[in-house]
């Protein structure tokens, strides 16, 4: 089977910006038969600094991603960060994402199941992979008809992130499908004077290793120029070299 592929902006910049990438994911889709999920945020709330970008917010951001899948038939995943956003995202979006913060957050992820769409729950980085078994739990217990896991690093000290990859396989115990976050796990939180930091170089063996531990999807954030990105700069990975990167994990 073949593994999920998620790729997108970190945050809706703009309509050019989302236009330049969607146009790349078909193109890849046409060459390698695969069916990439296009990812952006509408509002990046988990941001270090009041003065950073967050987005376009809910109502203009939704329209400008129904705008993608009806140009460009791709699938759409959005993040959520309030209960109340669940049900609009859900009219547009494919799957929801909950961000690895609020992984716990109850409310959340009973309105994101309840809207019948495919729940994608983050590993908080501050908890095991066993320990999702209980976010699962509420999802599907609250209606869910399909839940996904991602992985994307812990916290072990200040200003880094570490991969401990046997969580891959801790949460394919309870689940079939284990998405590793190539791009997020790179990060440095707080480490690049007001904003996150990271090294995207290491996307690529982040994404091999997972592979190795038996993950069957991958998340990547990209950008046609991610030194210049609105968020999340640092760790996502040059529009062109996706390609490459998913041709080794096929």
């Amino acid at each position: 089977m073949q593994p999920i592929f998620i790729a997108g902006p970190c945050v809706i910049e703009s309509a050019e910006i989302l236009d330049i990438v969607a146009r790349k994911l078909v193109e890849i889709n046409n060459k390698l038969g695969t069916d990439i999920i296009f990812k952006s945020s509408f509002d990046k709330a988990n941001r270090t600094s009041l003065r950073s970008f967050r987005g376009p917010g809910l109502t203009h951001g939704l329209q400008m991603l129904a705008d993608i899948k009806a140009k460009y038939g791709l699938k759409l995943l959005t993040d959520i960060h309030e209960s109340y956003q669940a049900e609009a995202a859900g009219e547009v979006c494919d799957v929801l994402q909950i961000p690895a913060f609020l992984c716990r957050q109850t409310d959340l992820l009973v309105a994101a199941a309840r809207t019948g769409k495919t729940v994608n729950i983050k590993k908080a980085q501050f908890l095991s992979g066993q320990d999702m078994r209980y976010p699962v739990e509420k999802a599907m217990e609250s209606g869910a008809k399909e839940v996904w896991l991602t992985e994307r690093g812990n916290c072990f000290g200040y200003n880094n992130l570490v991969v401990d990859f046997r969580n891959i396989p801790d949460m394919k115990a309870f689940v079939p499908t284990v998405i590793m976050d190539c791009t997020h796990s790179v990060q440095r939180p707080g480490a690049g004077n007001g904003s996150t930091g990271g090294d995207r170089k290491f996307v690529p063996a982040m994404a091999l290793a997972a592979k190795a531990f038996g993950a069957t999807g991958y998340f990547f954030e990209v950008h046609p120029d991610p030194d210049h990105g609105l968020s999340d700069g640092p760790n996502m990975l040059q529009l062109d070299n996706l390609q490459g990167l998913i041709e080794k994990l096929l």
